[in-house]
């Protein structure tokens, strides 16, 4: 919220500052994945997922924060299962909304008989699941690295700088790789939906 604000006072058509630009290049990847016709039916997906991406990006990075040596100063949002399994809830529910949306119930539910129908009760299931593969997929991860930071913290003084730090930046590109996979799998789930 607080870097939304500072870019909305700062934001000119002009000369752009490092904040605008670093949003302007965020939503230009995000849009260049998403394609034009995505864009043209979905015109909401592209700030979603750029919003799914600096939150998490944000809630991964949180545990960087130096910490004196305890396990973690702020442990990551989410690396407890509640935070992304609500996430993933809402972008499936609002693809499946879209998705209805554009193409009515009758033919949004046809494609589960896709391409054959003896494989509807698997479709159905796959449907059912995507949001908790999407959540399991950023908790797993990021649990994970909380769990080796817990273990790095329990070697000697002496020594934990190097592999704290040496963790940390690992942490921060697998918080990363999280994000945009999160994102990219968001921006998938609308064009299947669509």
């Amino acid at each position: 919220l607080v870097l939304g604000l500072l870019l909305r006072r700062s934001a000119t058509h002009l000369v752009p500052g490092k904040l605008q630009l670093f949003f302007e290049t965020i939503v230009a990847q995000v849009e260049e994945q998403v394609g034009g016709d995505l864009r043209r039916r979905a015109p909401n997906v592209v700030p979603l997922a750029v919003c799914i991406f600096i939150f998490i990006l944000t809630s991964n990075w949180i545990s960087v924060i130096p910490s004196n040596h305890s396990p973690e100063f702020l442990p990551p949002p989410t690396s407890a299962i509640d935070l992304p399994l609500a996430m993933g809830l809402i972008v499936v529910i609002w693809a499946i909304g879209a998705g209805i949306k554009r193409r009515g119930l009758r033919n949004y539910l046809s494609h589960l008989k896709e391409p054959y129908l003896a494989l509807l009760p698997i479709n159905i299931l796959e449907e059912l699941i995507k949001p908790i593969t999407l959540a399991l997929r950023l908790f797993g991860n990021i649990f994970a690295g909380t769990v080796l930071v817990l273990l790095i913290s329990k070697l000697p003084y002496v020594i934990i700088w190097a592999p704290d730090f040496i963790w940390k930046l690992f942490d921060m590109f697998i918080g990363a790789i999280q994000a945009f996979i999160f994102a990219l799998l968001t921006v998938l789930y609308f064009s299947q939906a669509l």
